[in-house]
């Protein structure tokens, strides 16, 4: 009898949501997605005003990676990184030769558990750093998200005041034999 109830214990208990965000995006794991900008865009913008492709990749238990293609420049990769705590997001960016962006590796953690549908990861001490020695100041508030909607869209997100910036990806039509 009380095995039984302690396996039932188990059962319900609740997967933090963090994790349960993580396997979602795990799900997609070696599938691509075409994105489209889904905010009005600002005369920073013009790279994603062009074609937007995005593949789920290189996939650990720990970590998933999603390079990021706008238009011909493939610059751009989103890294998802589990923590003691939660989740990790970071933004590699690379030249065509593959050496580092002096604006890279910014990003943050996320600092509550979020759902499973949606992570934020305001930015850490490290990008803000970054962005204060780049001349970026303007960039010190921001505060990433990333959403699932299971067969329907992710979502990435970039806020700060005075700025909202979401990029869509349809789900429901991956794409066959693309990658960026």
């Amino acid at each position: 009898m009380i095995s039984v109830f302690l396996a039932g214990a188990l059962a319900a208990t609740p997967v933090p949501a963090h994790d349960a965000f993580f396997a979602r995006l795990s799900a997609l794991c070696g599938q691509s997605f075409e994105g489209r900008l889904a905010t009005p865009p600002t005369a920073g913008d013009a790279a994603f005003q062009q074609r937007l492709v995005v593949e789920v990749r290189d996939c650990r238990a720990d970590e998933v990676r999603m390079p990021l293609a706008a238009g011909a420049d493939r610059s751009r990769t989103w890294i998802v990184t589990r923590t003691p705590d939660g989740l990790r997001l970071k933004h590699d960016h690379r030249h065509a030769d593959g050496t580092e962006d002096v604006l890279t590796q910014y990003g943050g953690d996320t600092t509550g558990p979020g759902s499973a549908e949606r992570q934020a990861f305001p930015a850490d001490a490290f990008s803000k750093a970054l962005f204060l020695r780049e001349n970026a100041a303007v960039s010190v508030p921001n505060v990433w998200a990333l959403e699932i909607r299971p067969g329907q869209e992710m979502v990435y997100e970039l806020s700060r005041p005075g700025r909202l910036f979401r990029i869509s990806f349809d789900l429901a039509r991956p794409l066959s034999g693309e990658a960026p």
